[in-house]
């Protein structure tokens, strides 16, 4: 399996597909659409029906069940991208076999090492073989793990006939690194299924149905523009007033003071010229309440800064992003999530639940009536050149999937 996994996995991650966050299409780059054929073409060898990607690259299909007794139909849902963080869109991995506790030279050219020092998560795994970028880009296990994993377990369902199974449905979205966008164009009478689940966290053993609540504030503002040598008394700075803003949130409620799960407000970026300025804010926390009285804390915020500068004029904009997967548990479908620790179990694999200080596919498509629980693709630090794939951990996680779906059909 672990062979299967890693061609699969070096297949896909051969196709750039890098987002780009400050592009407004869906997908934001072409590479998300050529990795959706690419999977579309690999899946109808594999026998599954109603194929189909989407205007916005959403590729869906079906794998029809083989038995006749009512089975509740399944989802699995992996995203297209990989996430923009100012390294290469290129991958080129490189597998480590039998990896010996030592310091790990992803790129001799360039000086680039992985150091058991900084990362002492390496050593779990000695004596085993793990696939490293060269250090110029992230892997792409996040989520191409997940895009082999499907890969492997479907075609594995497709060639032995003993394994018996409902209907299973696959969506493969772009975008999910730029605000879960793929995810919000799913068309779901595509996917209508009982449950789902996303294949979209780390090491071995993680279970995430605990996400943050989601959303970002966009505040506009517009000064009073004048030449320098007869500014005093008519100027409004509005880089000034987007600073002062920036100043009236607590310090201590921010991404780098905060963890667990603590919310906070996260001043994003601030872009401005002599005449206007944007301030962008992310707003995140586990508890919906509390999520909502930072929304306000916001719009009071903007109040204040008004009160201060009343020549400029400001405009506020708030939505939300995605909700928090565990609001969407109820008693009759909490069913899937009993599904993974009994996997685990069975599989001799230790459970890890964590409240997941972000969100993944499964935070939007819970909300639309699907409860899409996480679980573990085997990887180390996403969104890091220091991210990695150990082969055995990626085997458990498909071996995770092919239980889900066995133990489904077992009722």
């Amino acid at each position: 399996m672990q062979t299967r996994l890693l061609e699969r996995f070096l297949r896909y991650v051969a196709v750039p597909s890098q987002s780009d966050p400050q592009q407004t299409s869906v997908p934001t780059t072409m590479g998300q659409r050529q990795l959706a054929e690419l999977l579309q073409e690999d899946l109808s060898k594999l026998g599954l029906i109603d194929l189909e990607i989407s205007e916005f690259s959403v590729l869906t299909g079906r794998l029809p069940a083989n038995i006749a007794k009512d089975i509740p139909a399944v989802g699995f849902v992996a995203h297209l991208d990989t996430v923009n963080v100012n390294l290469s869109p290129v991958v080129k991995p490189q597998l480590v076999r039998d990896y010996d506790g030592n310091d790990i030279c992803l790129n001799g050219e360039q000086g680039i090492y992985l150091r058991v020092s900084e990362h002492p998560e390496l050593l779990k795994y000695k004596g085993q073989d793990i696939v490293f970028s060269d250090g110029t880009s992230v892997l792409g296990a996040d989520n191409k793990a997940a895009i082999a994993n499907l890969l492997v377990a479907l075609e594995i369902l497709t060639t032995d006939k003993e394994r018996e199974h409902g209907d299973i449905y696959v969506a493969f979205v772009p975008d999910e690194e730029c605000g879960l966008r793929g995810a919000k164009k799913m068309d779901f009478s595509k996917f209508p299924v009982a449950f789902a689940y996303t294949i979209d966290c780390c090491e071995l053993g993680e279970i995430v149905y605990e996400t943050f609540n989601a959303g970002n504030a966009v505040i506009k503002i517009k000064g009073v523009s004048a030449h320098p040598m007869s500014a005093k008394g008519v100027m409004v700075n509005p880089i000034l007033a987007a600073m002062d803003f920036a100043d009236l949130f607590d310090r201590s409620q921010t991404p780098e003071c905060t963890e667990g799960q603590e919310g906070y407000i996260w001043v994003k970026g601030i872009q401005g010229n002599q005449s206007e300025a944007t301030v962008n804010l992310d707003i995140r926390d586990h508890d919906k309440e509390k999520y909502e009285e930072r929304k306000q804390t916001i719009l009071t915020n903007v109040e204040k800064i008004k009160a201060l500068y009343p020549r400029a004029s400001f405009s506020c904009e708030i939505n939300d992003t995605y909700g928090n997967i565990a609001d969407a548990v109820t008693g009759d479908n909490r069913k899937c999530i009993d599904y993974i620790y009994t996997a685990m179990a069975e599989l001799g694999i230790e459970p890890k639940t964590i409240a997941m200080r972000g969100g993944t596919d499964g935070s939007y498509i819970s909300t639309q009536g699907i409860l899409t629980p996480n679980y573990f693709t085997g990887g180390h630090n996403f969104h890091s050149n220091c991210e990695f794939l150990p082969l055995p951990a990626l085997e458990k996680s498909c071996q995770m999937t092919l239980k889900l779906i066995e133990l489904i059909a077992k009722g």
